[in-house]
């Protein structure tokens, strides 16, 4: 199946009080693996990562051509004529027309500024991470109206067509090249337990935090003083992603 909303919160359990655990974005796909009464439990395909999701008249499968590549994209009902509704960064959708400046998808149009082509790749895979900069932080967000520190990092290895494993516990087990903190350069990753951040240089992260309640841009000294301080939580581990 295929996610036919902006984004789909996934949940540890079949209730709408339980924990968010993660989101799918419009245009990823999913398999169901049970049905029960309002709810369905998924496994997103893109990471494996098993929740629950209620029910909803989702899209079938397809394959897509075209990637959000902006923060967020307006849609139009038809070209010019806008609609309360936006795709984040990441989102997926098959082009299946155009005019003028707009390409047309499920019956939607989006102006062609806000997207990249399903291959498109950068050798900086955070080139544009900064676009998230004073995001909402919302435990299990992948989203521009809330994103939590492993789903900052997840998004953009997607977007550039990699895996990446969507909680930080994970992510550290995955990525394996160990980097020392004095080596530390642009594009490592920064982990403590139950944490990640990127370094944009040799001396700022930049980190979806909770303590801050935004995506921000922090030294990375400081950072690891002030996580220590306030949680008692040394860095566990540095790795390069490539």
């Amino acid at each position: 199946m295929r996610t036919n909303s902006s984004f789909i919160n996934i949940y540890k359990e079949r209730s709408e009080s339980s924990k968010i655990v993660t989101q799918l974005l419009y245009g990823e796909t999913f398999k169901i693996i049970r049905e029960k009464k309002s709810w369905l439990k998924v496994k997103n395909d893109s990471d494996n990562y098993i929740g629950f999701v209620k029910k909803n008249n989702f899209f079938s499968n397809q394959k897509t051509t075209h990637k959000i590549c902006n923060l967020s994209a307006q849609l139009y009902s038809s070209p010019g004529i806008k609609i309360k509704k936006q795709l984040s960064f990441g989102s997926e959708i098959k082009v299946i027309g155009f005019k003028n400046n707009f390409y047309k998808f499920d019956n939607l149009w989006i102006k062609k500024k806000d997207l990249k082509k399903k291959n498109y790749t950068t050798k900086d895979i955070f080139k544009s991470i900064t676009k998230f900069i004073g995001t909402k932080y919302k435990w299990g967000g992948k989203h521009f109206t809330g994103i939590d520190c492993s789903g900052l990092v997840q998004i953009f290895l997607n977007f550039n067509n990699k895996f990446c494993p969507r909680d930080s516990g994970d992510q550290i087990k995955y990525f394996k090249k160990k980097v020392k903190l004095k080596n530390i350069k642009k594009n490592n990753l920064i982990f403590w337990k139950g944490h990640v951040a990127v370094a944009i240089s040799k001396i700022h992260l930049i980190h979806a935090y909770g303590p801050a309640k935004k995506t921000i841009v922090m030294p990375i000294k400081q950072t690891i003083n002030n996580i220590f301080k306030t949680a008692n939580l040394k860095v566990i581990g540095i790795r390069k992603i490539t």
